[in-house]
């Protein structure tokens, strides 16, 4: 396709986004409004304007959308070549570039990478290590710990700063925290493992202070990034240090979709790009392709009261007749009649289940309405859950993988050998020093020479294994197999293993060789083991389209599938069903039918989020996700009385509050309709009859 056709496709602002110059180009773009397809355009006009693909950076959050992009681009541009755009998300550009960099920041060539909850067991054993929280007080948890070093790391805040304003409760304990702050990141260096703030951490100073900084920032020419309002701190410190000398940095946002404040992303980055980047220049795409105006009409009134924002108003060329509905019920049980009720009927119409989303701030709002669903025979799908590697049968069959990997890594160590029958925390931590004791101090010019001796963990499983509980030992002697096997260290005919080095097995052969030592695990330690095993075929299905195991680990550690049928029920025969999401898990989806539930103060905005004026505006623009997910039909539900029970003296319901988003100008917006309870009969001779049928069970209870 000639150039000059595919610009013809886009409206004017977008038009200006994709032939812009050189500098800083910072793209306003509200929901709907073509952002995918700006970017795309934009990366196949570089292109064709001579910048060589290569020397592209292409940021995005997900790996599917970079892909989607480069791929749009191609297509636009009929440029092969294209592939070649170095994209993806923050966190995997910052592997691919420690990999080929590594030695710059003092990192070693077989650095493995933690998910969070591996990060939390680390800081578990660090934790008990050092004695804290075995005192007469407690101590934070894991879990807290974990968020606590990760929104310092990525707010680039200090930690006294961050636990008095986010985790107050913790600050007598700020001086252990440190301590055990610095343990941690002591222990990962020392066994080769960095987890998701350290990939980003590494890539800042890879580009600031290290001795290949300028090598790296000169590496490309044009560099874009997608969603930025949802950066944090240190991925804008990053983006400022990449062009610190080249300023041709286009970014693409909306601030009013900034919603990921608990990940430590900050609306400030987007609104004050013009400041830090003096030279920007700033387009606002504002045409919406995907709801029609009564929609917009509502969502642009609820961000109108926003204390600081982007002017702009999105507006439609999709008509519309019907206004969003906000519909007052009784109470939780009639929202759920309601809504069920308004989905089958879109279903007559002829809007596939689908095509229909009900929408929740928190994931326990839609508790009451599974049950309701379930009785009326509408099958649903529910996102906004666990990610595919942090289901326990993935997790474990990805420690054996990366101890194959990285030997040093102890607590992927510690999560296989506490599988085993007879091994318990006190003896797994004696075989794990048995097996890496020195392993970290292995000198590495050597270990080129000598992999045998870097590996020295796995030296010491073929050599001198250590002793295991009776127990354990005959599953222990089949994990030995297992792992010396699949890391290429074979085995002799007497089933013992020698130093000869047969070529390693591939990927997909070692996840076989992983799933049929795994089995009986999983058959003993799940009840749905026939569901966890497909998600392991999923698993090996995945790792066939790989070469390497490094990038196997790294990619799907990086951006997992989203969802594991451990978190389903039973497939369904229908190919249709209903989609439940939290809004956060929306983001970036589109519906014919919305339904929001919980519209009321408490919920939206949660009574969680509401401690500071910056909070409660994240709460505002969460309702304006919800709402601009809607193409045809939007409803939002306000139960008026919800039932509860405190203690024993409190009341058993309370009445509700409209949410504070949706004020009078709001509601102008919106049609109002109130759905009563169904009236009792008022039948003198039927109420009389229920009378006397109390009376003749109760007699007899008494006689018998």
């Amino acid at each position: 396709m000639e150039p000059s056709h595919w610009l013809d496709e886009l409206n004017e602002p977008q038009r200006r986004a994709v032939t812009h110059g050189d500098g800083s180009l910072l793209v306003i773009a509200g929901a709907g409004t073509g952002k995918t397809k700006t970017l795309a355009c934009r990366v196949a006009h570089l292109i064709d304007r001579g910048v060589p693909p290569e020397r592209i950076l292409l940021l995005t959050f997900t790996r599917r959308a970079a892909a989607e992009m480069i791929n749009r681009a191609r297509s636009i541009s009929d440029r092969p070549d294209t592939a070649s755009v170095f994209g993806g998300t923050f966190h995997a550009i910052a592997n691919r570039l420690l990999r080929i960099y590594h030695a710059a920041v003092g990192l070693p060539d077989d650095f493995t990478i933690m998910d969070q909850s591996d990060s939390a067991d680390l800081m578990n054993v660090l934790r008990n290590d050092l004695g804290l929280g075995k005192g007469d007080r407690r101590f934070p948890r894991k879990e807290t710990l974990i968020k606590i070093y990760s929104r310092t790391i990525a707010a680039q805040e200090g930690l006294r700063d961050v636990v008095k304003r986010f985790y107050p409760w913790c600050a007598d304990d700020t001086d252990g925290i440190a301590e055990l702050f610095e343990a941690f990141m002591g222990r990962k260096r020392q066994h080769g493992l960095l987890d998701y703030d350290d990939l980003l951490l590494f890539w800042n100073v890879l580009c600031s202070v290290s001795p290949a900084a300028d090598v790296v920032v000169n590496r490309f020419d044009h560099i874009l990034v997608d969603e930025y309002q949802d950066t944090n701190a240190l991925q804008s410190s990053i983006l400022q240090n990449m062009r610190k000398s080249n300023p041709n940095l286009c970014v693409v946002g909306d601030d009013a979709q900034s919603i990921y404040s608990f990940r430590a992303a900050t609306v400030r980055n987007i609104l004050d790009f013009p400041e830090q980047y003096t030279d920007t220049t700033v387009i606002k795409l504002e045409q919406n392709y995907r709801s029609t105006k009564p929609i917009l009409a509502a969502s642009n009134a609820v961000m109108s009261e926003a204390r600081e924002r982007y002017t702009k108003e999105l507006w439609s060329n999709i008509k519309g007749d019907q206004k969003p509905l906000l519909i007052h019920c009784v109470d939780e049980p009639g929202q759920c009649h309601e809504v069920t009720s308004r989905i089958l009927q879109h279903l007559e119409e002829g809007i596939p289940l689908m095509k229909q989303a009900v929408l929740f701030r928190a994931g326990h709002h839609s508790d009451q309405l599974e049950v309701e669903l379930a009785k009326r025979n509408i099958p649903f799908h529910k996102f906004g859950g666990l990610k595919f590697i942090e289901s326990s049968h993935i997790k474990d069959v990805l420690a054996m993988m990366r101890v194959l990997e990285n030997p040093r890594d102890e607590i992927s160590w510690f999560r296989i050998l506490m599988m085993l029958n007879g091994i318990g925390s006190t003896t797994a931590r004696r075989i794990v020093d048995a097996l890496l004791t020195g392993a970290a101090t292995v000198d590495r010019d050597a270990a080129a020479e000598q992999p045998a001796q870097f590996h020295l963990a796995m030296t010491r499983l073929a050599n001198d294994p250590p002793s295991v509980p009776p127990a354990a030992r005959e599953s222990f002697a089949r994990l030995r197999v297992l792992l010396l096997t699949c890391s290429g260290m074979g085995q002799s005919e007497e089933n013992n293993p020698t130093d000869a080095s047969p070529t390693t097995p591939p990927i997909s052969q070692q996840i076989e060789l992983i799933r049929e030592f795994y089995e009986p695990f999983l058959e003993r330690r799940f009840d749905n083991a026939a569901m966890r095993a497909r998600d392991l075929e999923q698993l090996g299905h995945i790792a066939g389209g790989y070469r390497s195991r490094r990038s196997f680990i790294s990619d799907l550690t990086l951006d997992p599938p989203v969802s594991t049928s451990d978190l389903a029920g039973p497939p369904f025969l229908e190919e249709d069903y209903l989609i439940l999401s939290t809004i956060h898990s929306a983001k970036g989806c589109e519906w014919d039918v919305v339904h929001i539930l919980h519209c009321a103060d408490g919920m939206i905005p949660s009574d969680m989020a509401t401690g500071d004026d910056e909070s409660i505006e994240e709460e505002r623009r969460l309702l304006y996700v919800a709402m601009t997910r809607a193409k045809d039909h939007l409803y939002a539900y306000f139960p008026m009385r919800y039932y509860h029970r405190h203690n024993s003296s409190s009341d058993a319901h309370s009445y509700a509050q409209l949410s504070r988003f949706i004020s009078k100008p709001v509601l102008a917006c919106f049609e109002q309709r109130t759905i009563e309870t169904q009236q009792v009969q008022d039948d003198p001779a039927a109420i009389k009859a229920s009378a006397e049928s109390v009376d003749n069970y109760l007699k007899t209870l008494w006689r018998n």
